[in-house]
């Protein structure tokens, strides 16, 4: 167990599809009126091995205790991300995706009742053509993004995050995940109960397969905006019991 005189960890931030770092906005500048040091990860999205190795170089990057907080895909980028990490002392997921080995996204989308996500995003090509040939990419649809991705937020934010979508490749929805951090690492999940994109239900049965300490908030899947509060709540609990 680590002694009280032991340093504060450093919190890293992990977004998650059709957004960026900024989502983490509001969680940010609270964490650092409380005096955490926080570090915003810009996701590349590109897949999950790749998105995985740029994380874990992030962290090996930081010199202290580190607690990582992801949303969305970024959950699953961290489960892979921390594994044999050893400065990393607790993970957070957001509504997020904590994946066990073998497992895929959309292996858990499929699980459960289909989300209204599910028939909202559309597929662009990608202009470059790597090896297997073609790729393509996930937006979710303007129209259906304040509904599904964000409906208890200001309608001049949803019009807002609608535009500035950071699309995800298609096969980091597929790639399998390897061993999870979560297997031998103390974790934490906010589970959104008026989530449209990931189902509720695949949050509290991902939270429960990690023994993950939960914490429920009525919120969109945009609760890292709308909930901000709540979700500091969770991650300076995580932080406190890495100390």
């Amino acid at each position: 167990m680590r002694s009280s005189s032991s340093p504060r960890p450093v919190i890293v931030l992990v977004h998650g599809a059709f957004t960026d770092a900024s989502s983490w906005t509001e969680v940010i500048s609270r964490l650092h009126a409380g005096g955490l040091t926080v570090r915003a990860a810009a996701n590349p999205l590109r897949g999950l091995a790749q998105d995985a190795a740029y994380l874990r170089s992030v962290v090996r990057d930081i010199d202290a205790p580190v607690v990582l907080v992801g949303h969305d895909y970024g959950g699953a980028v961290l489960t892979q991300a921390a594994a044999g990490a050893d400065n990393v002392v607790a993970l957070c997921y957001v509504a997020a995706f904590g994946l066990d080995a073998g497992e895929c996204v959309l292996d858990i989308v499929n699980r459960f009742a289909p989300a209204p996500v599910t028939h909202a995003t559309i597929a662009a090509t990608l202009p470059a053509r790597g090896p297997g040939g073609p790729h393509s990419e996930l937006y979710i649809r303007k129209e259906l993004f304040p509904l599904v991705y964000a409906a208890d937020l200001p309608s001049g934010v949803k019009e807002v995050l609608s535009v500035a979508q950071r699309p995800i490749a298609r096969t980091a929805l597929t790639d399998r995940a390897g061993p999870p951090a979560w297997a031998s690492t103390p974790s934490w999940y906010a589970i959104a109960t008026a989530d449209r994109i990931l189902s509720p239900t695949a949050q509290r049965f991902m939270a429960q397969r990690m023994a993950a300490t939960e914490h429920v908030l009525d919120g969109s899947h945009a609760v890292v905006l709308s909930q901000p509060d709540a979700v500091v709540r969770m991650i300076r609990e995580a932080a406190g019991q890495a100390r």
